[in-house]
């Protein structure tokens, strides 16, 4: 391996290690599962390193969103046909019944519980009242202010115009400051 395919490997390992945390949480709170969420972050990753790996850096991060975002979509569209499926044999969605050991350790803080509490409802519904936005205002909205990404970025990744990515992020922060008030 030559010095600049190291480095371009480098910079890859980089980037997604910059990016993980970000996407894991878009995609929780798009699909509801963390399991799940970590199977499409992972595929997602894989997918850009496979396939456009020699791309210039700055057009990793849109790339690397309209892949998950894809993926998202395509996950949807399963689990559609999937409850339509299990519906005729009687069957309902899974329950989520998974203890989190992680989220029950005390917090390094030092906060109070009640403090705590507030905090966790406060973003409960935060990711609620997300989850309920459409899901073009949804994506706009989780990539502009969770990922950071400018409007020609987040155009790119969901595959649509600046405009587009306007007027869904527009209309979802409207709905969000409607919804949770104007302390949000």
């Amino acid at each position: 391996m030559g010095a600049d395919a190291l480095q371009r490997e480098q910079q890859l390992n980089r980037f997604l290690a910059e990016v993980e945390r970000r996407a894991l949480r878009i995609a929780e709170i798009a699909v509801r599962d963390r399991d799940e969420a970590l199977d499409l972050v992972q595929e997602a990753m894989i997918k850009l390193v496979r396939n456009y790996s020699d791309r210039a850096g700055d057009e990793w991060a849109p790339l690397f969103y309209r892949i998950l975002q894809n993926g998202i979509r395509d996950w949807h569209r399963r689990q559609k046909v999937r409850n339509r499926v299990m519906v005729w044999f009687g069957k309902g969605a899974a329950a989520d019944d998974d203890y989190d050991v992680t989220a029950q350790a005390p917090d390094p803080a030092g906060r109070t519980p009640e403090a705590q509490l507030q905090a966790d409802e406060a973003l409960r519904r935060l990711e609620d009242t997300v989850h309920e936005l459409p899901a073009r205002q949804r994506e706009a909205f989780m990539l502009r202010t969770f990922e950071g990404l400018d409007v020609a970025g987040t155009a790119v990744a969901m595959g649509c115009s600046a405009g587009s990515v306007k007027t869904h992020y527009s209309r979802a922060v409207h709905t969000l400051r409607e919804k949770l008030g104007d302390h949000w």
